[in-house]
């Protein structure tokens, strides 16, 4: 039990049609922990994960984050969603990265950066390019500002699109399988610059395949199928020693 989640999910439930992918989720999320989400395909972790900053509706329960109901406003003891204006400016406390990088494609990876601290946070030009600079060589792409998308390979592009959600200066970052979409050389620089955000504390959830990362990086791992929690704790009990015959079946699988 977390005494003050940065982040709750409080009895989520998601459902397509007939079919339930969110059956009553959970979980609570600590300040500066890093969770990785893991399980088969279609288990419901990249829904929850959208959930999360409301790309995705969900039918009922609700998600907070930092005590704010994300997506809607609470009056009268009644959630109200938020207009887009609003939900955009509450989106800034979560940054998200995709399996595609999402980059503008007419602007130079400077410019991807600086797009939404002058258009959303409203902040000055010369601070925003500053801190983007400096986010450039975070990311280790320092002299690639002026370079467009399409000059870049993809994990340069995954990068850069890490640099942009950091330059919202987030409370909490949210990967949905921030690597499934690269060559398998160049996941290890994409993982790299996580590890790194592990290390200066920011909080991560990782919907991720990379059972390597999740057991280096992680503090816990949540196992999904079928919508619900099936397990989750650290990852040496939950990678090493499953309890459930469900995780031990996925982890033979991919192992």
């Amino acid at each position: 039990m977390i005494a003050n989640p940065l982040v709750s999910v409080r009895t989520l439930t998601k459902s397509y049609g007939h079919k339930v992918v969110l059956n009553r989720i959970s979980l609570d999320i600590a300040e500066g922990e890093v969770v990785a989400l893991i399980g088969p395909s279609g288990s419901g972790k990249s829904t929850l994960l959208r959930c999360m900053n409301h790309l995705e509706r969900q039918d009922s329960g609700c998600v907070l984050v930092a005590g704010e109901p994300v997506g809607y406003s609470l009056k009268n003891g009644e959630l109200h969603e938020l207009p887009d204006r609003a939900l955009s400016y509450q989106r800034r406390g979560i940054g998200m990265v995709f399996q595609g990088f999402n980059l503008f494609q007419h602007m130079t990876a400077l410019e991807n950066i600086i797009e939404g601290p002058i258009g959303v946070l409203k902040l000055p030009r010369a601070e925003v390019e500053e801190k983007a600079r400096h986010l450039l060589d975070l990311v280790g792409l320092a002299d690639w500002a002026d370079h467009y998308p399409s000059q870049l390979s993809g994990g340069q592009q995954q990068r850069i699109a890490i640099a942009r959600a950091l330059a919202m200066r987030p409370r909490v970052m949210l990967f949905d399988e921030p690597t499934s979409a690269l060559d398998p050389e160049l996941v290890g620089d994409v993982l790299e610059v996580m590890r790194t955000l592990a290390g200066e504390g920011m909080t991560m959830i990782v919907v991720t395949h990379e059972i390597g990362f999740a057991r280096e990086v992680c503090d816990r791992v949540v196992f999904m199928a079928d919508g619900e929690i099936v397990e989750q704790g650290e990852p040496g009990q939950v990678l090493s020693a499953p309890v459930h015959e469900r995780t031990r079946d996925f982890l033979r699988r991919i192992l």
